[in-house]
């Protein structure tokens, strides 16, 4: 009894103590029942307590504390900021009533969650109130009227729903008003036109739609406004053209339509304007020259037509000009090299002639030009490079001509050069010694001569290198070349070019090498073992000799390797037979002998790959014994001339027979089949019975258009069939994106095997992979090294669609369902390119046009594009967190890092000291660098490999 009572004393004492000190402190017993009911995680209100003792007469203890300030004596609390502590739960407002004079509250970059309380629009004082990048949720609540006083409001990426606070229109005193990223749908407030003080909007990537509405045109303080990034419906209002004080107005990616409203010409304070990734149609307005201020313009990604306008040389402060993906025509008026301010032109994939401004960059210091996919004739302007700065020139898919001496060869500055698919000419001018920061040079598709610049190996920095197809470019291959660091990818096919393969001493990172079509001879140096990361080795058609090295076959990535027409002798390696990665080996029409090695990797490779090679037998050709007892039986000769004889007459007899049925049935439906590399030579037929063994005509096709079945080639083959149903007019620009899907070669996308096809529908055919996809096995447990090769596997597929594919090719519906497995559980893309082909196949595009002349190939890729690295962040968040964030791109972008950073780590068993740590911070940094609000904000596919590597 009696240590009860002494508890109860103590009780007691504490109690008066705590009513004493709160009752001189409510801010202090405030904060502390705030604390109490939010979760703290990473401990940042540690400090928030009230130490035992004497309390003097109208002390504050909260102003002591992390992130609380207080007015000079301390004796009122006027701004709490929690901004970036890692809280969580639900916001208790309740607590925060007692703060009568507080003018500035911040609680962005936390985690809270739910309703938003009410209770802070009874904090009347408040002049900035921020509660970005968290995750409140619902409608925004009524009331925000009574904040009279609010200077800031800040509600930037949260996941509210439902429509716009109207009420925010009448804080007249509201000089800031952020709402983007927020989920908000419905159209923009009219009301939202009567600010009075407002100088900065942002109302961009929500859920907004209707019409931007001409009342916005009388925010006349307005400096800064964003409404892009929403699904607007009709045009630009010309009443926007009224906003005098505007400096900076986005309203890029927002579904609009029409002309561009010469009115905007009006804003003479315009510094940038975004209307890219519209449907804008008509000219641009010539009137833009009036906007003297004007430093950034983006309209790209639109339907423009028309010329760029003769008075943009009035533009002294132009420093960016992007037009790309619109229908522009015309020349580019000479004026535009008078532009002193002129950094960036982009002005690719339209419909421009003629020569490009004879004095560009001469005045100007140009840092990335990009004007390919148009009709451009002449030469490139000798001074282009003149500031010292050019770092990026693609040029590509025109009509260009001449040497890129002197306008190229001391442009030490460049990074990146493109100029395919031209017609320049004369030697490769490049002193690689003065080129230290060059990492990308494709030079294909021209008609160079001179040989590869035998100073190659001295740029450092090169990783990709193509020369392909300069039929006259000759040479040998100099001979440090594969010693470069950071080399992947050496393309020199179809160049004529002579001598022997230098040796392979150092070659770490290089992983495709491509010289077929040359004049290659002399052996391959067996150190090409060496090279560990090579993934496709193509030397067909040279005159090469000697053995197959055996080290090829130790290679752990080498999907492609093709030795074919060349003059190689010995066997094939037995070791390729167990090779894992190999996807293709063609070693046809060589003197190869022996036996074709056994084992998995080769099952799928059909005859042609071996063909051409007497001495070669084994499956898929004929047996060994077999070979060895037909030829060497005394009376061969006679029984090979009787067999071709009864061959011919069962020709003659199937030909009539065909030619009957044909003339009874017409043409319609007939099947015709395309194989690529690793298909056997079927015919039509064959394929059709696999899927209906009784009526090859007729064969039973998937229920629909887009689905999916399993069927067994005669070979034995198993593969799985999609279906597409199309019509005869779109026949050909069909065909060619399904070849070009086939000829997407490497180890992480199953491979297209070939179609099958009439007038009304094709059938496509694919690798079967038995061990499932990533969907059925996300919950499944994996180490944490799995995980990453997993990740890896998908990175590297997605870089090759994105990167190494000429034209791109965006997956188009990358998901968890679309990545299969294989045996050895390498991650493999389903289905990419599907999404577009199925768009072509509806678009019914006539047979005879063209790629170019209705850009269906080009129109909308980067936005597909933007989407696969999006899709690729969330698919590694579901990876990482065994199938816990699905589809959470978005949300993650609200949390602490270190939140979610803590979560992963317990989700996979890994504790704070572990050597893993620094590698799940890694891809999840990329993870959440690829689901970024913004497109523009994403990293590429190729970025994304080299941050995870």
């Amino acid at each position: 009894m009696e240590i009860f009572h002494c508890l109860y004393l103590i009780f007691v004492i504490s109690f008066m103590f705590f009513s004493l000190v709160f009752a001189n402190d409510p801010y202090s017993e405030a904060l502390l029942g705030f604390k109490s009911q939010v979760i703290d995680d990473f401990n940042s209100l540690d400090d928030w307590f009230v130490p035992s003792g004497e309390n003097p007469p109208g002390k504050i203890y909260a102003c002591s504390w992390s992130g609380v300030e207080c007015n000079k004596n301390n004796s009122i609390v006027v701004g709490l900021n929690l901004s970036t502590k890692g809280l969580s739960g639900e916001l208790p407002g309740k607590y925060l009533r007692v703060f009568n004079e507080l003018g500035d509250l911040n609680l962005s970059h936390n985690s809270f969650s739910g309703q938003f309380p009410v209770e802070i629009f009874s904090l009347s004082n408040l002049r900035s109130l921020d509660i970005s990048r968290n995750n409140f949720s619902g409608h925004f609540p009524g009331g925000l009227h009574s904040l009279q006083n609010l200077v800031v409001l800040d509600a930037f990426s949260n996941s509210f729903s439902g429509p716009l606070p109207v009420e925010a229109s009448q804080l007249q005193n509201l000089k800031v008003l952020n709402l983007a990223g927020s989920y908000f749908s419905g159209p923009i407030p009219f009301q939202y036109g009567s600010f009075q003080k407002l100088e900065f909007i942002h109302l961009a990537g929500n859920f907004l739609y209707g019409n931007i509405p001409p009342e916005l045109g009388n925010l006349k303080t307005v400096t800064h406004m964003e409404i892009g990034y929403n699904s607007y419906r009709g045009s630009i209002p010309w009443q926007l053209g009224n906003m005098s004080e505007i400096q900076y107005l986005d309203i890029a990616g927002a579904n609009l339509s029409g002309s561009i409203p010469k009115q905007l010409s009006n804003l003479t304070k315009l510094e940038s304007l975004f209307l890219f990734k519209n449907h804008l149609t008509g000219k641009i307005p010539g009137e833009f020259s009036n906007i003297k201020a004007l430093s950034s313009l983006d309209l790209s990604d639109n339907l423009l037509s028309g010329s760029i306008p003769e008075s943009f040389s009035e533009l002294k402060n132009l420093t960016l000009l992007s037009l790309m993906y619109n229908q522009m025509s015309g020349t580019v008026p000479q004026g535009l090299a008078q532009l002193p301010s002129l950094e960036i032109l982009f002005i690719w994939n339209n419909f421009f002639s003629g020569s490009l401004p004879e004095n560009l960059g001469r005045n100007s210091k140009l840092r990335w030009v990009d004007v390919s996919t148009n009709n451009f004739v002449g030469s490139i302007p000798p001074d282009i490079c003149a500031g010292g700065v050019l770092f990026k020139l693609i040029l590509f898919s025109n009509n260009f001509t001449g040497s890129l001496w002197p306008s190229l060869s001391n442009c030490s500055s460049l990074v990146r050069l493109r100029l395919e698919d031209n017609s320049f000419s004369g030697e490769i001018p490049l002193k690689f010694s003065h080129f230290p920061d060059i990492s990308y040079i494709d030079l294909s598709r021209n008609k160079f001569t001179g040989g590869i610049p035998s100073d190659i190996s001295q740029a450092s920095k090169l990783q990709y290198f193509n020369v392909s197809n300069n039929p006259e470019l000759g040479g040998l291959i100099p001979p440090k070349t594969w010693s470069l660091p950071q080399l992947q990818n050496v393309s020199a096919s179809a160049c004529n070019i002579t001598g022997t393969l230098p040796p392979f001493k150092s070659c770490k990172s290089l992983t495709v090498i491509e010289l077929q079509m040359n004049n290659l001879s002399g052996p391959i140096p067996g150190s090409i073992s060496n090279c560990w990361a090579l993934e496709k080795i193509d030397l067909a058609n040279n005159k090469l000799t000697g053995a197959i090295p055996e080290g090829l076959a130790n290679l752990p990535d080498l999907s492609v390797l093709d030795l074919s027409h060349n003059n190689f002798s010995g066997q094939i390696p037995r070791n390729f037979g167990n090779c894992s990665s190999l996807v293709l080996l063609n070693v046809s029409f060589n003197d190869i002998s022996g036996s074709i090695p056994p084992g998995k990797a080769l099952k799928l490779i059909g005859s042609s790959a071996f063909v051409g090679n007497p001495k070669l037998c084994g499956a898929p050709l004929q047996s060994c014994a077999t070979s060895m007892a037909f030829f060497g039986s005394k009376g061969s000769g006679k029984l090979i001339l009787v067999l071709l004889l009864c061959v011919g007459v069962i020709m003659f007899i199937a030909a009539a027979l065909f030619g009957v049925f044909w003339f009874r049935r017409g043409s319609k439906g007939q099947w015709k089949i395309v194989s690529f590399l690793g298909l056997p030579r079927f015919k039509a037929t064959d394929v059709l019975k696999s899927f209906n063994p009784t009526d090859a005509e007729e064969a039973m096709q998937p229920p629909q258009s887009g689905s999916i079945c399993k069927a067994v080639l005669p070979t034995g083959i198993t593969v799985s069939v999609k279906t597409i149903k199309w019509g005869a007019k779109g026949m050909k620009i069909l065909e060619e994106f399904i070849t070009r899907l086939g000829n997407a070669r490497h180890k992480n996308l199953i491979r297209l095997l070939g179609f099958c096809h009439n007038n009304h529908q094709a059938y496509l055919l694919y690798d079967y992979l038995p061990n499932g996809n990533l969907s059925e096995k996300i919950r499944t447990k994996k180490d944490w090294p799995t995980k990453y090769r997993i990740v890896m596997g998908i990175a590297r597929g997605l870089c090759f669609l994105h990167h190494d594919c000429y034209p791109a090719i965006p997956h188009g519906d990358l998901k968890s369902s679309n990545i299969a497995f294989d045996e050895n559980m390498e991650p493999h893309l389903a289905e990419f390119g599907f999404k577009q082909l199925k768009q072509l196949a509806n678009a019914s595009i006539p047979a005879t046009t063209s790629r170019t002349e209705t850009g269906k190939f080009n129109n909308g890729i980067e936005e597909e594009l933007y989407m696969d690295i999006y899709s690729f962040g969330e698919i590694v968040l579901e990876i990482i967190t065994n199938g816990r964030l699905t589809n959470a791109g978005s949300n993650i972008q609200g949390q602490p890092r270190d939140g979610l950073l803590r979560e992963i780590c317990n989700e996979n068993e890994i504790g704070s000291s572990s050597s893993l740590l620094e590698k799940i911070k890694l891809v999840l940094d990329v993870a959440i660098l690829c689901t970024r609000t913004s497109p523009s904000d994403r990293p590429s596919m190729d970025d994304v490999l080299k941050f995870l590597s």
